[in-house]
């Protein structure tokens, strides 16, 4: 298993002592190192500087949106920090949401799934240096003669990337876009994931999704984020609780009533009447309220915090559930190298 770490999103940082801390922690044991956007700054910038300060850990984008660029665009710019990484670089794709997209990038939010598709069939002809030629139900390359000027041509990439195949993994969370992620992509980036829930809400269409992929493909990862800290005498409760506000977000505040990819699967794990008290309560603004009805179990199964023998026996349940790397968030002021040289050692003893 694969330990990762992230940068976080928002507010005002230093991103220099960031990627100082990120430097310790390769020397740690650190595998990959990933950089979120939603509408926070460029996560491409960010990994082409640490590509720079680094010399062994992977670069991943968790996630960029499929929307705000063109296909070609997230094919270049992954082909350019793949070529100055030595062949480091993961491409880490999602479709947002529509308050997002529309919201921030004044895009419209239509065919997200086949979005998603159709990007990775542009990015892998770029790749390859073949001619962009693609017909999706999403996007078209070049644009028909019946729109624009009706001059577009034909172009394979100038340069010549270094992998003709780099990783994508895909940020998914409806039966059909997991399916999609385990057929045409090479990873599945879930979110507030309980590993034990994973064969239940998921497995029939992961199944269903790798018994279609292509023989030639790279082998299947699944990477999940985790908020972790490791010690005996931990206030265990207090550093759980910190994760409700996030949580209740998600659930009750990422989409509107009936358009909440998150509040379809604290559902599916499960917890339907708590969905529904978290996503009225947030939605009336209620927001501290709505953060008490995060379930339990949820609030635990989906964190490391306690004990190292406690750790461990969790990390065991993320191994079973197919679980390939952990994106490790430090909390309750532990020290991230620390954490990173602790998990380290438990992982590598898995």
């Amino acid at each position: 298993m694969k330990l990762a770490a992230g940068f976080g999103l928002g507010g005002k940082k230093d991103f220099v002592a960031s990627v100082d801390t990120i430097v310790d922690m390769e020397k740690a044991g650190l595998d990959i190192v990933m950089a979120g956007e939603a509408w926070s700054f460029d996560a491409f910038t960010k990994l082409a500087y640490v590509a720079a300060k680094t010399e062994r850990v992977q670069l991943a984008t968790s996630i960029v949106n499929v929307y705000s660029r063109s296909a070609t665009t997230i094919a270049v710019t992954a082909a350019s920090i793949d070529e100055m990484s030595g062949g480091r670089f993961i491409l880490g794709l999602g479709s947002s949401g529509a308050q997002v997209i529309e919201g921030f990038h004044g895009i419209p939010y239509t065919k997200p799934l086949s979005h998603i598709v159709d990007v990775i069939g542009v990015c892998r002809l770029v790749w390859k240096r073949e001619k962009v030629i693609y017909s999706g139900s999403a996007i078209t390359v070049p644009l028909p003669k019946d729109q624009g000027l009706g001059l577009g041509k034909a172009l394979n990439v100038m340069d010549y990337p270094l992998r003709p195949d780099i990783p994508i993994w895909w940020a998914a969370l409806t039966q059909k876009a997991v399916e999609k992620a385990a057929d045409v992509a090479d990873g599945w980036i879930p979110i507030h994931l309980i590993p034990e829930k994973i064969k239940d809400v998921w497995g029939p269409a992961l199944t269903a999704g790798l018994a279609k992929r292509g023989p030639d493909r790279l082998p299947f990862e699944i990477s999940a984020g985790v908020n972790v800290a490791i010690g005996e005498n931990l206030p265990v409760q207090e550093l759980r609780d910190l994760y409700r506000p996030q949580l209740a977000l998600y659930v009750g505040g990422m989409g509107a009533r009936g358009a909440n990819f998150y509040n379809d699967m604290a559902v599916a794990f499960g917890f339907p009447d708590e969905a529904k008290h978290i996503q009225d309560l947030y939605l009336d603004g209620n927001k501290g309220e709505a953060a008490k009805f995060v379930p339990e179990e949820w609030l635990e199964k989906s964190q490391l915090i306690g004990p190292k023998s406690y750790v461990k026996e969790r990390l065991a349940a993320y191994k079973e559930a197919g679980i390939t790397s952990l994106s490790i968030r430090p909390v309750g002021g532990a020290d991230a190298v620390e954490t990173i040289e602790t998990m380290r050692e438990l992982v590598d003893d898995l």
